[in-house]
C-alpha cells in the first residue's frame, strides 16, 4: 500500500470529487481525480488505482438512478467507447508518464475553458442523437477514459448540446460510464496494473467512494450547483495546466 501522506490528501480530495460528480452534482468534474492524484504519483498508477474505486462508484450511481437513462443514447455510445479502449489498449506501451501528463492536462484544460467560454446561447435548439456524432465522440470517450477516467469531456461534447434533463443527463452518463469501467477491467489486468500495492491502496479509499456518491446524489437532489461548478472548474484548468507544464517540460527541456 502506498505510504505517502501527501498523496492520501490528494487522493481524499480526488475520490470525493469524482464520487459527487458520480452522484449527480458538479457534471463531469470528475476528470479532476486523475490529474490531482498524478501530481504526487505516476498517471497510470493513479488511473490504475481510481478504477476500482469508480467500479464501486458506479454501483452505487446505478442504484440512485436505476432506468434513469436515455436508451437510445446508451445504444449508440457504447460500441465506439468499446473501440476507444481497444486503439488505447493497443497503444499504451508506446505512452509515457509525461504523454499522459500532457493528454490529461490538454483534456482539463480544454474542458475547463470550454465550460467558461463556449456555453449554449438561450433560446437556441436542442440537438438530437446521432450515430455519427455519438460514435466518434464515444471513442474518444473511451480512448481518454482508459488513458486516465478522462472520457467525461468528449461524452459532455455530445449530450450537452442535447440539453437533456438533469436527472436523464446524469443517469446516462452513469450507466455508459459503468459499462465502460467495468469494460477495462479487462485490458487493465492484462497490462498487470492491479498488483497489490494499487488494489490495497484502492480497498483504503473504497468507503470513501460510496460516501462521496451519496453525497452527490444528496446535493443534486437540494442545491445549486452553479458555485460548485465554478471552483471546480478553476481548480481544474489549474491542475490541468500543471500536469501540461510538468509533462513538457519533462520531455524537452
Amino acid at each position: 500500500m502506498i505510504q505517502e501522506p501527501l498523496f492520501y490528501l490528494s487522493a481524499f480530495f480526488a475520490v470525493m470529487i469524482a464520487g459527487i460528480s458520480k452522484g449527480g452534482f458538479g457534471g463531469g468534474v470528475g476528470v479532476m481525480a486523475v490529474p490531482l492524484m498524478a501530481l504526487v504519483i505516476p498517471p497510470f498508477q493513479a488511473a490504475a488505482i481510481m478504477l476500482p474505486i469508480l467500479c464501486i462508484m458506479d454501483l452505487a450511481g446505478l442504484k440512485a438512478f436505476w432506468k434513469k437513462w436515455d436508451n437510445r443514447n446508451i445504444l449508440i455510445m457504447i460500441p465506439g467507447s468499446v473501440l476507444g479502449i481497444l486503439i488505447a489498449f493497443l497503444t499504451y506501451r508506446w505512452v509515457s508518464d509525461d504523454h499522459l501528463r500532457i493528454l490529461i492536462g490538454v483534456i482539463a484544460v480544454v474542458f475547463a475553458l470550454n465550460y467558461y467560454l463556449n456555453r449554449a446561447p438561450e433560446g437556441s435548439t436542442p440537438a438530437l442523437p446521432s450515430w455519427t456524432r455519438g460514435t466518434f465522440w464515444s471513442t474518444v470517450a473511451g480512448f481518454t477514459s482508459f488513458s486516465a477516467h478522462a472520457g467525461g469531456p468528449p461524452m459532455n461534447m455530445y449530450l450537452l448540446p442535447q440539453r437533456l434533463d438533469k436527472t436523464l443527463f446524469v443517469g446516462t452518463t452513469v450507466m455508459f460510464f459503468t459499462v465502460v469501467n467495468y469494460v477495462k477491467l479487462v485490458p487493465y489486468a492484462l497490462l498487470g496494473q492491479f498488483d497489490t500495492t494499487n488494489l490495497m491502496t484502492a480497498l483504503v479509499l473504497g468507503p470513501l467512494a460510496i460516501f462521496g456518491v451519496y453525497s452527490g446524489y444528496w446535493l443534486h437532489k437540494r442545491i445549486s450547483i452553479f458555485v460548485f461548478y465554478r471552483i471546480c472548474y478553476a481548480f481544474l484548468l489549474i491542475t490541468g495546466g500543471r500536469l501540461l507544464y510538468q509533462g513538457v517540460t519533462n520531455l524537452w527541456f
